[in-house]
């Protein structure tokens, strides 16, 4: 949570209270359903919660804006994020039935009114959202496909409508295709360890009506 403190200082006292729930919660549901790694569990702030959150770093999110967060998993980087932006709509999407179940109930302990899980795969969701959010699911081109057809014509952000991904190590072959990507070094904003060869990939695309 210090670490949370340290980069985030303007979390509210209800924020900070979901914050400190998560290892709670989190530890609870690992023990009846392994969503996080038993090595990642005791690190959860850093591994997950605030690996999340530097997408914050790179683009905070308007009230009524809508994401959408692809393979979620056990919620992340949704969950964190809908603590942090708590009147823009997240919806978190994972195949993984049971996933889904712990993305659920993690959001009923937390008490978060802003967020929607759904049990699908990503082709199946309808709707338009101004960023798609992920954590290392797949390459870029197989993600963009997935994708297609879900960012809004409107962008109520000064940067463009995209995709904005957690990923890491050389991405170089993998984003070749794309002129307009931007990758953020999230070692020039965490100063741990753990960042060194983490980004965030930011890359706007055109609505698709």
């Amino acid at each position: 949570m210090k670490l949370l403190v340290k980069y985030f200082p303007d979390l509210d006292d209800n924020q900070i209270k979901q914050f400190e729930k998560i290892s709670e919660v989190y530890k609870d549901w690992n023990q009846k359903i392994n969503v996080v790694s038993r090595k990642d569990i005791d690190e959860i702030y850093i591994r997950h919660v605030l690996h999340s959150m530097g997408i914050a770093k790179i683009q905070a999110f308007l009230p009524g804006s809508k994401v959408l967060d692809v393979g979620t998993g056990g919620g992340f980087p949704g969950i964190p994020l809908a603590i942090l932006f708590p009147e823009t709509e997240f919806t978190l999407v994972d195949s993984i039935g049971k996933k889904i179940k712990v993305v659920e109930e993690v959001v009923e302990e937390l008490g978060l009114q802003n967020v929607k899980a759904v049990n699908d795969r990503v082709e199946n969701i309808s709707g338009e959202f101004d960023f798609i959010v992920s954590r290392a699911v797949a390459v870029m081109p197989s993600f963009v496909h997935w994708v297609k057809g879900k960012i809004a014509k409107r962008s109520l952000h000064e940067r463009k409508n995209g995709i904005l991904y957690l990923k890491g190590g050389d991405l170089s072959d993998e984003l070749e295709l794309y002129r307009t990507v931007e990758v953020f070094e999230l070692s020039d904003i965490f100063e741990e360890e753990f960042f060194d060869t983490k980004k965030v990939v930011y890359l706007p695309m055109k609505y698709k009506g």
